[in-house]
C-alpha cells in the first residue's frame, strides 16, 4: 500500500517543532494528524529544534521492524528511533528520529486494558517522544520518572493516568 504522508511545523518558545506523518496502513481508528502533531508537540520538553516522523503501521511491518532493531518476533505498541541519544545531540544540531505506532497493536491493548482508543495513541505517542528525548524505562528509578512525566502531560492534555491502578 503506498502510504498516505503529511507534513505539519510548529514555532513556540522551545523552538521549532517539525513533524511528518506517514500512514502505511488504512483505519479509520487511527487519529489525524492534528491530534497526533498536538500530542508529539506538547512532550517536546527540551529547548532545541526538533524533526520527527511518526509512521503509523500494519501489523506486519511493526513485526518487521521490531526483529530486525531489537531481536523481537512480534509486533509492538511504540517503536522509537533516535539518531542521537538525547542529551548525546550535538550541540546547536535539532533532535531527529522517527516513531512508529503499530495501529493493529495499539488497538488491540487499549481493549484488552479497558482504555480509550485515543488516550491510548496520546500515551504512546508521548511516550515515544520522551524516549526521543533520552528518557527510557530500563530501572525502576527511570521508569518513574518516566511514567511521572507521561501522566502529566497527559493530564496536561486532558487525558486519564496512563498506569492508573498500576500505580495504586
Amino acid at each position: 500500500m503506498k502510504s498516505a504522508k503529511r507534513t505539519c511545523r510548529f514555532k513556540n518558545k522551545t523552538g521549532a517543532f517539525h513533524l511528518t506523518l506517514h500512514y502505511a496502513v488504512r483505519n479509520d481508528n487511527v487519529p489525524r494528524g492534528r491530534l497526533l502533531s498536538r500530542w508529539a508537540e506538547k512532550a517536546k520538553l527540551r529547548g532545541r529544534d526538533v524533526l520527527v516522523t511518526l509512521r503509523v503501521v500494519g501489523e506486519e511491518e511493526g513485526r518487521t521492524m521490531n526483529r530486525d532493531y531489537r531481536g523481537k518476533d512480534y509486533a509492538t505498541n511504540v517503536l522509537t528511533f533516535a539518531l542521537h541519544e538525547g542529551d548525546d545531540t550535538p550541540q546547536g544540531m535539532p533532535l531527529i528520529g522517527d516513531i512508529v505506532l503499530c495501529a493493529p497493536v495499539v488497538e488491540r491493548e487499549a481493549a484488552e486494558q479497558g482504555k480509550p482508543l485515543l488516550a491510548h495513541y496520546a500515551h504512546l505517542t508521548v511516550h515515544g517522544m520522551l524516549h526521543l528525548q533520552g528518557f527510557d524505562h530500563e530501572d525502576d528509578d527511570e521508569a518513574r520518572e518516566m511514567e511521572n512525566l507521561e501522566t502529566s502531560l497527559l493530564a496536561a492534555l486532558g487525558f486519564p493516568d496512563p498506569y492508573g491502578e498500576e500505580k495504586a
